[in-house]
């Protein structure tokens, strides 16, 4: 058994990948980069990722911004700017400064190369590079002990996935100690599966640890290849390292008591509504009331929820395995598997089911909504229906292969 390590946390910095443009989110992300679109009524993406760092005892963060990024920095200038600078903490957000006017960064790796100011600022032992866009909890020091003790060049975080979702993940082989042996890029065709777990692979989470001398020498090798070759972490810069550095793989456990970690890119519609839907579970995997972990986010001064009979006495307010944050007004009307996120109004007789209405959002008398994604501020009138006719529905919003509705942002009823 090795012994235990201790960690400089102070000399390890982060860099968190936000600048995602989140295509397969669309329309949520139609307008705001994919880490700030909301989630679970109160939160924002990116907040999982930022109160994972926080708890961790990281307090050098950098976020890599990029796509449509007006709304992610007003949320972590406004929301997280408690971090005291004089003793040099922070979380700040950097846009692509060094990038010709014009041009995006080319991938994962090309985003940090850029960044590497500030890895000559800071100095740091080890830099921690995060993805802004999944769900979930973890305490990011566990991965650094391991780092530390199996003397790696790099460690990737590694999460056991299905087998027939391959495709969308960069998949690891590992040895018996967890040295990652192969590595496949978001393979087409078969995947390695897991050795005694038939039809289970082992996927990166796009979490790295990397030793800062090593990640600034291979970035340098990497910028200088033709520029079809290079600027992804997946892609370019892991498999080129497999046959020289040693490379561990870090087994994702969730936090202490967690029986089934909950992890969860939701890098679609389906994945999106599917992971809010999952809160409204009775015991629900994601636990947002741990109050050893709690998730932080921009606090809004907003009056309790409230459900309220009808004016015409005939009807109460009926709320199932639902969501409701502060500000929530339920008029008389009944909600099922629903999540209502701050000021919502849902008026008088109308039926939700299995619907996200997010912030400031307007719900008319007698309007019925199933498998609905409502964007903010948006004003249903009454009598609206909405998920219950498919062709009819494609005629005026976004439908999801599965046939989840969207209404975005300023949408116009007619």
């Amino acid at each position: 058994m090795r012994a235990m390590v201790s960690l400089d946390l102070k000399n390890t910095l982060v860099f968190i990948l936000a600048g995602g443009e989140g295509k397969r989110l669309k329309p949520l992300t139609e307008n705001r980069a994919k880490p700030a679109v909301p989630f679970g009524g109160a939160y924002r993406i990116i907040d999982f990722t930022l109160s994972n760092c926080i708890h961790s005892g990281l307090r050098r963060i950098h976020l890599l911004t990029q796509y449509q990024a007006r709304s992610l920095e007003e949320h972590i200038r406004f929301g997280w700017n408690f971090l005291p600078r004089r003793l040099e903490q922070f979380i700040t957000c950097r846009p692509p400064h060094h990038v010709t006017v014009g041009q995006w960064y080319r991938g994962t790796a090309d985003a940090i190369y850029h960044n590497l100011d500030a890895i000559d600022d800071w100095q740091p032992t080890q830099t921690l590079v995060l993805s802004g866009d999944h769900i979930y909890h973890m305490d990011y020091r566990d991965m650094l002990r391991e780092h530390v003790e199996h003397a790696a060049a790099l460690t990737i975080g590694a999460v056991k996935i299905p087998a027939a979702e391959a495709r969308r993940f960069g998949i690891l082989q590992c040895d018996a100690s967890g040295r990652v042996t192969g590595f496949q890029e978001k393979p087409q065709r078969s995947a390695t599966e897991l050795p005694g777990a038939p039809g289970f692979c082992l996927a990166s989470m796009g979490i790295y640890v990397f030793e800062t001398k090593e990640l600034v020498r291979r970035l340098r090798e990497d910028h200088a290849l033709p520029v079809d070759q290079g600027g992804d972490f997946g892609i370019h810069v892991i498999p080129r390292m497999l046959d020289h550095s040693p490379i561990y793989a870090h087994a994702f456990s969730g936090l202490p008591g967690d029986v089934n970690p909950y992890w969860r890119d939701v890098g679609t519609i389906e994945a999106y509504f599917a992971a809010n839907m999952d809160l409204c579970s009775v015991a629900p995997a994601l636990n947002l009331y741990r109050r050893d972990w709690p998730t932080y986010t921009l606090w809004h001064n907003d009056p309790p929820a409230k459900t309220v009979f009808a004016e015409d006495g005939g009807r109460r307010a009926e709320v199932l395995e639902s969501l409701l944050c502060p500000g929530t007004v339920v008029s008389g009307a009944k909600l099922r598997r629903s999540i209502l996120s701050n000021v919502v109004y849902v008026d008088e007789h109308s039926e939700l089911d299995d619907c996200i209405a997010l912030r400031g959002t307007s719900i008319g008398k007698r309007c019925k909504l199933k498998r609905v994604i409502v964007d903010k501020w948006n004003k249903i009138p009454d009598g609206t229906v909405i998920g219950y006719d498919p062709e009819q529905d494609r005629q005026r919003f976004h439908v999801s292969s599965s046939g989840i509705v969207v209404v975005p942002k300023g949408y116009e009823f007619k």
